[in-house]
């Protein structure tokens, strides 16, 4: 263990609202568990569900911490007398429950990954967030498979741009849908193979005309509310569909017809509350599978802005503008 600081910066939610109640304190290093590593926090990305939860509508998991945050990357400082696979100066990103805006963060050991080789650390920490997200809900739930035609919404995102990358590097055909000109250019530089400006055209009457009426295989949405029904007419016979937010709210009315007729699955998952063991399982596929697609550049985090730790609430600002195409990652430390 090196020499630590008995104290450290945070950026804590003084109460639910807007941005401004996001406010720098100081408090105590965590505690190290067993099977835990602490990491000086070179920079941490910031994520839809941090909004969230700033305005109360997202608490964090029994046992997490308090404060957002839930991807950092930096370097190892402590290990944990049971944790395995990283020591003392090893380069990390990792997934976090809680607590990544701050100067230190404690992981479990199994959801830290090695710096991809030739990354920076900002890049870095625009990596565990959106990749655990597509990778367990797009291939290990949906099963998406070479030569199937993908769908995600929100192009632009974080998780849009991920998506797509991965989508595209196993094999699809992937269509997008955004709002501006300027995503439309950004989504097809990163390989999106037909995007739908959402703002401008139908994106299911789109994508049946592009597939002769056959519909795509796979839909990875974050929309929720009417784009629940319309993804079902976009979606093939025995499509699979992902639900992992709902941005425009529940849906109230739907044909549960068209789920029957195509043979549908529509499932849904939130992947903070899940346990340490499932995380760590993604995490090995990912360093298996993915990995090296990310060190050869084939795939590589986009970056939208950095803000420094203490412009939280400007970061925030920006991911609430959804102005943003790729990743917004904060800077912390020197």
């Amino acid at each position: 263990m090196q020499n630590l600081p008995d104290t450290m910066t945070v950026v804590a939610i003084s109460e639910p609202g807007g941005p401004e109640v996001l406010i720098l304190e100081q408090r105590a290093l965590p505690d190290v568990g067993d099977g835990d590593i602490l990491i000086r926090v070179g920079a941490a990305g910031v994520n839809r569900p941090d909004v969230l939860q700033r305005m109360g509508a997202y608490p964090p998991p029994k046992g997490a911490s308090d404060l957002p945050g839930l991807e950092v990357a930096g370097e190892v400082v402590a290990v944990g007398a049971a944790a395995h696979g990283h020591s003392v100066g090893d380069r990390v990103t990792a997934l976090c429950p809680g607590g990544g805006y701050a100067e230190y963060c404690k992981v479990p050991a199994g959801h830290a990954l090695p710096v991809p080789a030739g990354m920076s650390v900002l890049k870095a920490a625009a990596l565990p967030e959106t990749f655990f997200t597509v990778w367990t809900n797009v291939f290990d739930r949906c099963g998406l498979r070479g030569g199937e035609r993908f769908l995600v919404h929100g192009g632009a995102s974080g998780i849009g741009t991920c998506a797509i990358q991965l989508a595209k590097a196993f094999g699809a055909e992937v269509f997008t849908t955004v709002g501006s000109s300027e995503k439309i250019e950004a989504v097809k530089a990163l390989g999106a193979d037909h995007v739908i400006n959402y703002r401008e055209q139908a994106f299911e009457k789109v994508i049946l005309e592009i597939t002769g009426g056959q519909g795509v295989d796979v839909i990875l949405d974050m929309v929720g509310g009417d784009y629940v029904e319309r993804n079902w007419k976009a979606a093939a016979i025995e499509g699979r569909i992902c639900q992992i937010a709902t941005l425009n709210g529940v849906s109230r009315d739907v044909n549960f017809s068209r789920l029957m007729v195509k043979r549908l699955t529509h499932t849904g998952t939130t992947l903070r509350p899940r346990d340490d063991a499932f995380k760590s399982a993604i995490a090995d596929s990912l360093r298996s599978k993915v990995w090296p697609l990310i060190e050869s550049g084939q795939i590589k985090p986009l970056i939208d802005s950095t803000f420094p730790l203490t412009d939280a609430a400007e970061a925030h600002r920006r991911m609430e503008s959804s102005g943003h195409i790729g990743k917004i990652v904060m800077t912390v430390g020197s």
